[in-house]
């Protein structure tokens, strides 16, 4: 896992929010697929750090929580 400063490798359209954000400006993270990470940001900071993680870790966080009942 590593924090990223650097803009310019992700374009802002690569960039995607949950389907479950409803845009009214709620708690929320923005992915983007890079070569070989995946890179999350808070989207109501998208200037701040982006933290990068392996794409297992991320498939495994996600599969992790399609497996939570809320």
């Amino acid at each position: 896992m590593n924090v990223q400063r650097s803009r310019a490798a992700v374009p802002e359209a690569a960039w995607f929010k949950s389907s479950y954000s409803t845009g009214n400006g709620g708690e929320c993270v923005e992915v983007a697929e890079a070569p070989e990470a995946v890179l999350i940001r808070d989207s109501k900071v998208r200037s701040g750090p982006i933290l990068t993680v392996a794409p297992d870790a991320w498939a495994g966080l996600v599969r992790l929580a399609a497996d939570q009942t809320i």
